[in-house]
């Protein structure tokens, strides 16, 4: 009996369970997103994982659930289900970790989304197979190489645009660290498959390179994302956050003392469950 399928099968499911919980549930989709504060100061390294299985919208989830159905299927049945999984959680994690240097300093950056895992299979997928096409539903066949290459470009359009909080600079993360893994799986690939290899990651290193070293370049001012203020060590603005939000609790731990919790507003109740959540 042929097994293959199953892993992306279940990882699509995944998807789509944690992203429509994300979707119906504020709380959970902030408990589990990508936020570098909470990831650098509170520790919480699990968010590198989780936030790969919550999207921003319904168009968001079925373009990266697409996209990956379109290149797992040939990967997972020429590597197998555990070299797949190394690649799709490798490039998840590689691409969040080069989200987290790039927005070292913006603590209140976030994004969620499985681009990054999903541009490491795309990429693995090429790196291996480079004759192979993509299509969807039968139609309108694709170079696999040139999806690719399109998927790339749209990662730099998104990082050039910042119109939402995709983390479309985890694409070129997690692109590279699944080709990177794909290779190290089987390495006469990069004999085999050399030019194109070169063809789709030259671009991926080379607007790496300018993200890390030259990010003003690549990240613009619009309606959705305006530039931070950069602290001059992000331990700072946790002291000082830190600060704001103890004299606010204490304030209604003093008014529940003296008049009881039912004195208390709406928004002040809502602070005060928000606090007991970030404490548990």
């Amino acid at each position: 009996m042929n097994n293959t399928g199953f892993i992306t099968l279940g990882i699509v499911i995944a998807n789509i369970f944690f992203s429509y919980r994300g979707f119906k549930n504020r709380a959970f989709f902030d408990k589990y997103a990508f936020v570098v504060e909470r990831i650098r100061l509170f520790k919480e390294y699990w968010r590198l994982i989780t936030s790969g299985f919550l999207h921003v919208s319904w168009q968001h989830l079925l373009f990266n659930m697409i996209s990956l159905l379109g290149f797992s299927l040939l990967l997972e049945e020429g590597l197998g289900s555990m070299a797949f999984l190394l690649i799709y959680f490798g490039s998840l994690i590689g691409g969040d970790l080069l989200s987290l240097y790039i927005h070292r300093n913006n603590s209140d950056y976030s994004s969620v989304g499985a681009s990054g895992a999903v541009c490491g299979v795309i990429f693995a997928s090429i790196a291996l197979f480079p004759g192979m096409s993509v299509s969807f539903f039968g139609l309108f066949p694709v170079a696999g190489w040139l999806y690719g290459l399109i998927y790339i470009l749209y990662a730099i359009y998104g990082i050039k645009s910042r119109k939402d909080n995709i983390g479309h600079d985890a694409h070129l993360g997690g692109a590279l660290v699944g080709m990177m893994i794909a290779i190290a799986l089987e390495p006469q690939a990069m004999i085999e498959n050399f030019a194109t290899v070169v063809i789709i990651a030259v671009p991926a290193i080379f607007f790496m390179y300018v993200i890390i070293t030259k990010p003003h370049v690549l990240l613009v001012d619009n309606f959705f994302y305006r530039q931070h203020h950069v602290f001059a060590d992000i331990d700072d603005k946790y002291i000082v956050d830190r600060a704001n939000r103890q004299r606010e609790l204490d304030a209604i731990l003093d008014k529940i003392h003296k008049k009881g919790i039912h004195s208390l507003t709406k928004e002040e109740k809502e602070k005060l469950e928000r606090y007991s959540q970030q404490i548990s």
